[in-house]
This record gives C-alpha cells, sequence and structure tokens, in this order.
C-alpha cells in the first residue's frame, strides 16, 4: 500500500481534529444519545435518530483520520533543500501571463490537506501537476477547465 504524502502542518491539523472527535464531540454526542433515550418510545423520535446519525459520522470521520494518519508519509518542509526547484510542500508566487498585474500565492500538499480559501493545492490538481520540477522565473502552461493557462513562477520557498 503505497503512503500519502502530508506536510507536517497538515498532519498536525488532522491530528487537531482527530483529538477534538474523540474527546469533544463523541462524549457530546453519546451524551445527546443518552439524554433522546430518556425521553421514552425510539421509533417517533427525531432527537434520537438525528443523535445516532450524528454519531455515525463522526465514528466514520475518526476512523478515516486514524487510517489517513497511519498511512502517511510526513514531509517536513522546513528541512528541504530543494533550492528554487518546485517540489511537494514548497510555496509558489505565481503571476498570470495575461493578467501581469495579479499575483496568486499556492503551497503544494497533499490531496486530503488541499483548501483552496487558504492558499493550499493538492499535488494531484491540475496546476500543481505543472508546476512540479520547475524552478523560479520559468513559464508553465496547463490545461484548466476553462481553457489553457500560463503563469510566470517568481518565487519558491519553504516555509513551514
Amino acid at each position: 500500500m503505497s503512503q500519502t504524502p502530508l506536510t507536517k502542518a497538515g498532519a498536525e491539523r488532522l491530528r487537531a481534529e482527530l483529538d477534538r472527535l474523540k474527546k469533544k464531540d463523541r462524549p457530546a454526542v453519546i451524551e445527546a444519545i443518552a439524554e433522546a433515550r430518556a425521553h421514552g418510545d425510539l421509533k417517533e423520535n427525531a432527537e434520537y435518530h438525528a443523535a445516532r446519525e450524528q454519531q455515525g459520522f463522526i465514528e466514520a470521520r475518526i476512523r478515516d483520520l486514524e487510517a489517513t494518519l497511519g498511512n502517511s508519509r510526513i514531509i517536513d518542509v522546513a528541512s528541504l533543500n530543494a533550492g528554487s526547484k518546485v517540489v511537494f510542500g514548497a510555496t509558489v508566487v505565481l503571476m498570470e501571463e495575461r493578467d501581469e498585474a495579479e499575483e496568486v500565492t499556492w503551497q503544494i500538499v497533499g490531496d486530503l490537506e488541499a483548501d483552496s480559501t487558504q492558499g493550499r493545492l493538492a499535488i494531484s490538481a491540475p496546476l500543481a501537476r505543472a508546476l512540479i520540477g520547475n524552478e523560479e522565473g520559468d513559464v508553465v502552461e496547463f490545461r484548466a477547465p476553462n481553457g489553457m493557462r500560463s503563469y510566470e513562477i517568481v518565487e519558491v520557498r519553504y516555509d513551514s
């Protein structure tokens, strides 16, 4: 079975979520089930059924996180020494060729920690695949859903 790459920060975020689920959310839903059960007839008790459904979601997420963390390869971005080359974990500042006024910044991360609102781009994304192996100053082209796009790599850094 192959290992899933995760940045050190991404693994810490997943561990924090797992800890919250086990120590806060799981006990809260168990308490909600007990309280709903005390109301009597379970067949028509919507609170009970909602709490049981929530418990199922929590337990599934716990199993998923434990499996992910157990089968991941943690990469400490701060210890990478790839120079100006784009590799997994790199933070890349890009300038779109057709609109030179706007720079965008992405960190290339594992699929499970990707979050476009936080500037984390999945390694499997077309842009990330196009960037890997290139260096500062290179121009990369890739096929986006709305057609071909072209970016110049302005800066490559390895933030933790």
